[in-house]
């Protein structure tokens, strides 16, 4: 019970700690808005912040989505073949180390600006981990159970479906936890940059107009879509890899 509550006392005290600085200090709201400046802002600008937040979580999950979908069969094709990997990682590492900033005022100039770019946005970003992960799972495989069971009369094929891959979902979902929280930085940077909604463009708004208070609260409402799609995925991977769990404290 204690150990699960340790992350919001944790939090409580922060806020606390957050609030006491900025009333002892009397640190401006411009500057640093205190929490209770933060939350009358969320509850004034309920609607805004609802409607913004709404279309950047569509954005974000079909992003992540795609990633997914992309990312693991990248992560196999390159997991399963020296060739493809020797061919294929390299370029994967290059367009990694490209800033994706840079890439949003392409995609703006491809597809215009709205739902698309943040979309593409946080696929670009996110995808990579999934990819590199997985085959990393499927290269951690031991070569010996690859020979046993081809000798056992298994093809590749089911050696892959019934071996490699679960033996690589914890790999996948460690990939996914980060994932989802880059795809998150993918949509906001995007919606800041061309969009006309999202949490991005209603902050990019706020600050504008000096409403700070405003532009905290929007973070805080992207920081806690991204803890519970965070605490979606962990309890997947407890569902769906619970076997890696074993021997570990409960």
């Amino acid at each position: 019970m204690l150990r699960q509550a340790r992350p919001w006392l944790l939090t409580i005290a922060l806020f606390a700690l957050w609030e006491l600085s900025c009333r002892l200090f009397s640190v401006p709201d411009f500057v640093l808005p205190a929490p209770s400046e933060i939350l009358q802002a969320g509850v004034r600008f309920w609607e805004p912040l609802l409607v913004n937040g709404l279309q950047t979580l569509y954005t974000t999950i079909v992003g992540f989505a795609i990633a997914i979908v992309i990312g693991v069969l990248l992560g196999v094709a390159v997991g399963c073949s020296p060739v493809i990997y020797e061919a294929l990682y390299p370029l994967l590492v290059g367009f990694n180390a490209v800033p994706k900033v840079a890439l949003v005022p392409i995609v703006v100039l491809w597809c215009g600006i709205g739902t698309v770019p943040a979309v593409i946005t946080a696929f670009v970003i996110s995808f990579f981990p999934i990819t590199v992960n997985v085959a990393t799972g499927l290269a951690s495989v031991e070569p010996e159970m690859h020979d046993v069971l081809r000798v056992l009369g298994a093809t590749r094929l089911e050696v892959l479906r019934k071996v490699s891959i679960p033996r690589s979902l914890p790999y996948l979902f460690a990939a996914l936890k980060v994932a989802i929280t880059l795809a998150f930085i993918g949509s906001v940077v995007s919606e800041t940059v061309a969009a006309n909604q999202g949490i991005g463009f209603l902050m990019l708004a706020a600050s504008s107009r000096f409403q700070v208070a405003l532009v905290f609260a929007a973070l805080l409402l992207v920081a806690a879509m991204s803890i519970v799609l965070y605490a979606f995925c962990a309890l997947l991977e407890r569902r769906m890899a619970g076997w890696a769990f074993r021997g570990q404290a409960s």
